[in-house]
């Protein structure tokens, strides 16, 4: 059952994206991340009061730099789903699990010491395979992109991935601090209102039409929806499977993007996302292997 819940995620974000694709017609993406959060702020603040949770935190800086790195994550996603495929944006962004690998091999060289055995390039071979192999199925999926003059916005894409990368690593760091994932949310949902009235006053603020805005109500709830099932996801299940069926999503956006938006996926696009897939899979196994308890990612 705490499978389906991840499932049950991933075809919300995944919901979630074509909403954001929807609204970017009429707004940009400061709007969209300012109205996210304020929506998802009500939504999280409801929340805590119903389960008697306080928002007072003592580790409000470690907050606020999960916030600011989430944020610039969740802007350059919106703008990829704005400007590419949303199946290429999403598989764009859920290369954080590559980049986590990419981190640990580059820490573990750092510190390679050649007098203890073990420890030197070699052992890092697994990691390094599933970085290459992610990394090849972006240019996969990039390829078609940039003949089409999408080349920035793809770029944009791979840098939601980083973001969600660090920004994943930053949860971690606040779940072993006690934080519970409401508070967490409220904060990162702050973070967003914060960043996205920033970002309207150099991007500007397009006309406010009520029948567009409507879109930024299902964008800050399915948000929210999304990141409490999938806490509920890893609760009480295995994190190995649950983890990796985050990548559902994936496809759930590929089928939203056929039959809604004509999105044409030729078959170097689909081999291009099944590479990533299974590169995200591998590294989150290996991750697993050394890390069994992680938390839940959040979007």
């Amino acid at each position: 059952m705490q499978a389906l819940w991840m499932v049950l995620a991933s075809f919300i974000f995944a919901t979630m994206g074509v909403c954001v694709k929807i609204a970017s017609d009429s707004f940009n993406s400061a709007e969209l991340v300012f109205w996210r959060g304020v929506i998802g702020m009500v939504f999280m603040w409801g929340l805590a009061r119903s389960r008697g949770v306080s928002l007072a935190t003592p580790v409000f800086g470690m907050h606020v730099w999960r916030s600011s790195i989430g944020v610039l994550s969740l802007g350059a996603w919106f703008y990829a789903i704005a400007h590419l495929p949303l199946a290429t944006a999403m598989t764009l962004n859920y290369m954080s699990s590559v980049w986590i690998a990419a981190f640990l091999v580059g820490g573990a060289l750092m510190a390679w010491n050649p007098t203890k055995p073990g420890t030197g390039p070699l052992a890092q071979g697994p990691l390094v395979l599933t970085v290459l192999g992610g990394f090849a199925g972006v240019l996969m999926i990039l390829q078609p992109t940039v003949e089409q003059d999408q080349a920035f916005a793809g770029i944009v894409g791979l840098l939601s991935g980083i973001g969600a990368a660090f920004a994943y690593m930053q949860v971690m760091a606040l779940a072993r601090a006690g934080e519970p994932e409401t508070r967490t949310v409220f904060y990162f949902a702050a973070g967003t209102v914060v960043a996205g009235a920033l970002g309207m006053l150099v991007a500007g603020v397009s006309p406010f039409l009520w029948k567009q805005a409507l879109w930024m109500l299902p964008i800050g709830v399915l948000a929210s929806l999304g990141q409490l099932c999938m806490t509920r996801a890893y609760s009480n299940a295995a994190t190995l499977v649950v983890a990796n069926l985050q990548y559902s999503g994936i496809v759930f956006a590929a089928v939203y993007g056929v039959l809604l938006f004509g999105d044409l996926m030729s078959p170097m696009i689909w081999a291009g996302m099944g590479l990533v897939i299974a590169s995200g899979i591998a590294a989150t196994v290996l991750r697993e292997r050394a890390a069994p308890d992680s938390p839940a990612e959040e979007h």
